[in-house]
């Protein structure tokens, strides 16, 4: 994986057990203490967040060279993977019929957060350039996840949720749907506030906006992890020129 010692951080896959546990422990920093999030695998002892599929993920991390500190994760799953595991992480939320029957290759996206400390600097572009190496090294098409809002109540999300149905909703053969479905259309077009409700939406779903990311029809209220999900996808074939150079690095 992509290397970058200039800038002060080294981006790459886990290599070990001991990377796991440092991967799980910011997770626990970042989804169970700060937002509030428990699991039945979850260590509170040890502080670490856990489940059953991380065996099966690759865990790709971003450390700062000065101090090794584990600055981001993302877990990564491949088709291949996720058959091993029995299913994709986010099955669970979403009937994903569309992406499994387009052929394509998919790339599942979870787990992703950064460590306070490096928020709003360097260490999610090396996260997201270091992700962009592994998209080509296996020749992905498709990427999506889960992405979060913080909260459940749906009503307080109406804006944010609404603004995603009504201008970032996937085509029909990507349209995922919620298992358990929370409709996003809960304000009509023309009554959202779209400054205000494009500033509630969270950076990193903003950040797969930007790439041309589109979102599966219908939310889901994770009351376990105290999230309002919704499932992103990205075509890469669809990234134009621009974005394609903002993700990978080579751009301005």
């Amino acid at each position: 994986m992509a290397q970058d010692h200039n800038t002060g951080f080294t981006v790459a896959l886990a290599r070990d057990p001991q990377d796991i546990k440092a991967a799980q422990r910011l997770r626990y920093d970042v989804f169970v203490d700060e937002l509030g999030g428990d699991g039945p695998l979850v260590d509170h002892d040890a502080r670490l967040e856990i489940d059953r599929f991380d065996p099966f993920f690759d865990h790709l991390m971003v450390r700062d060279d000065a101090t090794g500190q584990v600055a981001g994760v993302y877990r990564l799953l491949r088709q291949e993977q996720a058959d091993q595991a029995g299913q994709f992480y986010s099955e669970d939320e979403y009937d994903l019929t569309p992406l499994r029957q387009s052929g394509r290759k998919l790339l599942e996206l979870g787990r992703s957060c950064l460590h306070a400390d490096y928020r709003g600097g360097g260490a999610m572009f090396h996260l997201w350039q270091g992700l962009a190496a592994y998209v080509l090294e296996h020749e992905i098409e498709i990427l999506f996840g889960s992405a979060s809002f913080h909260g459940t109540d749906v009503q307080a999300l109406a804006q944010p949720l609404s603004l995603l149905h009504h201008r970032h909703l996937a085509p029909p053969e990507l349209r995922v749907r919620a298992k358990i479905f929370q409709d996003m259309n809960l304000v009509p077009q023309d009554q959202i506030d779209r400054r205000k409700a494009m500033l509630e939406v969270p950076a990193l779903i903003k950040a797969y906006l930007r790439l041309g990311g589109v979102v599966g029809d219908g939310a889901y209220v994770d009351h376990t992890f105290n999230t309002t999900d919704i499932c992103l996808i990205m075509d890469t074939e669809q990234m134009n020129a621009r974005q394609r150079d903002m993700y990978t690095g080579r751009g301005a």
